[in-house]
């Protein structure tokens, strides 16, 4: 018994004494750490790879509502340039309200039976922000239902439109 308990000692000083294989390097500067949610509005736009916030520094919302018409406007020619569009076409006035994260959007004309189209996205991640900065919800406890043309589609949350 003190063999191989000799010999499983003298392995793991040997072990150790190794150490990992993996060489030191120097400081790596990771750049500044985080802070948490950005700050200011983002309206989402649609792009390739999904919906895509792009910032809009000085704007400032006081309801919801007032989200439409920054998605009305669109994209910069710039953001356009760089491949974002404005799917969220709004035959009538849309309008929404909150209740503790649950959003819901009136939204005449919309059609919702296709759940995960890019228009959809970009209409709830962008409500979704706005919940946010409103009322300081947590953005994986915003939650956004539209009723539309076809009925009631959702809850959904902004992370289901994003890819990864």
């Amino acid at each position: 018994m003190t063999r191989p308990l000799t010999a499983l000692l003298c392995c793991a000083l040997a072990l150790a004494a190794a150490g990992c294989g993996i060489r030191p390097t120097g400081v790596t500067d990771g750049g500044t750490a985080p802070s948490g949610i950005s700050q200011g509005m983002r309206i989402y736009f649609a792009s390739d790879n999904g919906p895509r916030g792009v910032p809009r520094p000085g704007v400032t919302i006081d309801e919801l509502n007032d989200v439409f018409k920054l998605l009305i406007a669109g994209p910069t020619a710039e953001e356009r340039a760089d491949g974002l569009a404005n799917l969220v076409h709004m035959e009538e006035n849309f309008s929404a309200t909150a209740d503790h994260g649950n959003v819901t959007v009136n939204a005449p004309g919309y059609f919702t039976a296709s759940p995960q189209d890019p228009a959809t996205g970009q209409l709830v991640c962008t409500l979704a922000r706005a919940e946010v900065l409103l009322h300081g919800t947590r953005p994986d406890k915003v939650q956004v239902t539209i009723v539309g043309e076809d009925g009631r589609a959702g809850p959904y949350q902004c992370q289901q439109f994003l890819r990864r």
